[in-house]
């Protein structure tokens, strides 16, 4: 049977050497010594607050600028002139109205 994707996310969870069934269902607590063990390292308490996507990497922060919207302001106006260009100042280049 293979696993499915859900199953598979959880493996790196849990070390297959320290999470044993002998060692989990064993001797009513005896060998959870590697599992407390394993468990008291890990980091307590909540995870720091992280801001992701392009709200956190250009508009919060150290890095914070008005970069992309002024590149996206310059943007629209070159694609806005190439299209008026194309569709209708071509045809007014040589001769008048």
């Amino acid at each position: 049977m293979r696993a499915s994707p859900f199953r598979r996310q959880l493996n790196g969870l849990v070390p297959p050497k320290i999470a044993t069934p002998g060692l989990v269902s064993g001797n009513s607590g005896g060998g959870l010594g590697p599992l407390v063990e394993f468990y008291s390292k890990l980091p307590k308490g909540h995870a720091p607050a992280r801001m992701g996507g392009l709200k956190g990497r250009f508009f919060s922060g150290k890095n914070a600028s008005a970069a992309p919207v002024l590149a996206l302001i310059g943007g629209l106006f070159l694609i806005g002139y190439t299209m008026d260009y194309q569709l209708h100042l071509k045809h007014h280049k040589n001769n008048a109205h």
